[in-house]
């Protein structure tokens, strides 16, 4: 199955025109034509059959013959990850973690942060394109990115967990605090991992401290290692 996908159709339509450069890629580039059928998204657990109905590069048409819902995973995952210095290893994490299963994402800007801007517009096509390739059927809400000071005074539900390299005590291990169909917040800091003072604060703020494993991992790895115990701990359940 090839997915496409649309975020303004819902049960309610019986049509669905497609923007400009998914009516290009559809026609031009894969080369579909009226009759043919398309499986399609609104990123909200939805999926839907259409016939193209009008196969133009500028305004691509389809009918919708069918839909059929798919029930949200029964965990959520919020991953908050500092920027890495290479842009392109941010987008392998939002990429990899699109694939393994994630709910929502944060850029969090620490003391030792070395990238301060992100480009959340190409970071939404990253994350489009991973969803459409790995057949999921939500997509994850992306938040603008904050500063630690402010992440520590935001409320979130859920379990709060911060991985550090700081070797002042022995951490458990991700898996071993992680319980099933539950609300999960992860933080991961960037090279050079937090400082101190924001791991005394998180402390404070009741985040609590795990350990990934005996490796230091780089920014994007260790964040795919917690998407993938999460998403194991959960498949397991």
């Amino acid at each position: 199955m090839q997915l496409f996908y649309n975020p303004d159709i819902s049960e309610n339509d019986n049509q669905v025109i497609f923007q400009k450069d998914e009516s290009r890629h559809i026609v031009k580039v894969l080369r579909k034509t009226e009759g043919d059928e398309l499986s399609i998204t609104n990123g909200t657990g939805m999926l839907f059959k259409a016939q193209i109905i009008q196969a133009d590069i500028k305004q691509c048409i389809a009918s919708i013959s069918s839909f059929e819902s798919q029930p949200a995973p029964p965990y959520y995952l919020h991953m908050i990850v500092a920027p890495t210095k290479m842009n392109d290893r941010y987008e392998w994490f939002l990429e990899k973690a699109m694939e393994i299963g994630v709910h929502e994402i944060t850029p969090v800007i620490c003391d030792h942060s070395e990238r301060k801007t992100v480009k959340l517009e190409r970071y939404q096509r990253v994350l489009l394109s991973a969803m459409k390739q790995s057949l999921h059927m939500h997509f994850p809400k992306l938040n603008d990115p904050v500063s630690f000071s402010e992440l520590m005074q935001t409320e979130m539900p859920g379990m709060r967990l911060i991985a550090h390299c700081e070797d002042d005590e022995k951490k458990p291990y991700l898996q071993n605090k992680l319980k099933a169909n539950s609300t999960i917040n992860i933080l991961i800091g960037p090279e050079g991992d937090f400082s101190p003072n924001e791991i005394k604060t998180a402390m404070k703020e009741n985040w609590q401290q795990i350990s990934l494993g005996e490796s230091r991992l780089r920014t994007e790895t260790a964040a795919i290692a917690a998407c993938h115990t999460v998403a194991l701990i959960n498949q397991n359940s």
